[in-house]
């Protein structure tokens, strides 16, 4: 492999359900080392915004209420590690979903010298998951984040912060709707996990531990990939 080639920017995957905390711990290697976070929704959008070609396909084909094919996600997303921002590499969060889109992906990287450096799974206990996500609610008045279990609001629904008394919930984080996903999200990321086990890259670490806990895991497989 020529120099050139192991000094290309790297490519992080990032597995897990909703909820698994994908967001926060991308948000926090962002940055501590400098690479920049690309979920497919902020990237149609923004490529539809810009009005790129792909851009364009995608808005076409959302407009007429379809599903943009992988085949314009892949070219949104080469368009977007083109970028200057991306030369310290990138954490893919939410693609791929399918093996089918995992081989396109490895495809558009090796036609860039570039590989999946680690497919990091957020590993989570179902249960746990579903006390953790049904559990939220959040203060109507100022915003403020509530958990029935790990941060109660003050007796009669009150909020500590601003004094409301009308805390909501949202409709996916009902016990049944967090169950469903989960189901869901094991379905169908199964082979993924088989696919970069592998491969060699799957690294995996205890999503249900404290929030950094989980970021010093993260951390340890980041740093490995990138020296």
């Amino acid at each position: 492999m020529s120099a050139d080639v192991m000094t290309r920017p790297a490519v992080l995957i990032l597995l897990g359900p909703p909820g698994a905390g994908k967001g926060t711990q991308a948000r926090m290697l962002q940055e501590k080392y400098g690479l920049v976070q690309l979920s497919t929704g902020d990237l149609l959008r923004a490529a539809v915004a810009a009005g790129t070609e792909a851009g364009k396909q995608a808005k076409a084909v959302m407009d007429a209420g379809g599903l943009v094919s992988d085949e314009i996600v892949i070219a949104i997303l080469k368009d977007r590690m083109n970028d200057a921002d991306c030369k310290n590499g990138v954490i893919l969060d939410g693609f791929p979903r399918t093996t089918v889109q995992a081989k396109a992906l490895d495809a558009l990287l090796a036609s860039t010298g570039q590989r999946i450096n680690a497919a990091i799974s957020l590993q989570v206990n179902d249960e746990a998951m579903v006390e953790r996500i049904s559990g939220r609610s959040t203060c109507a008045g100022c915003g403020e984040g509530y958990h029935d279990t790990f941060k109660p609001p003050l007796p009669g629904d009150t909020c500590a912060k601003c004094g409301g008394t009308e805390l909501t919930r949202r409709a996916d984080d009902r016990a049944e709707t967090v169950a469903s996903r989960l189901e869901a999200y094991h379905a169908q990321t199964a082979p993924l996990i088989t696919y970069y086990g592998d491969a060699g890259v799957l690294q995996t670490v205890d999503a249900m531990a404290e929030i950094n806990r989980v970021a010093t895991q993260m951390s340890s497989v980041v740093e490995t990939v990138l020296h």
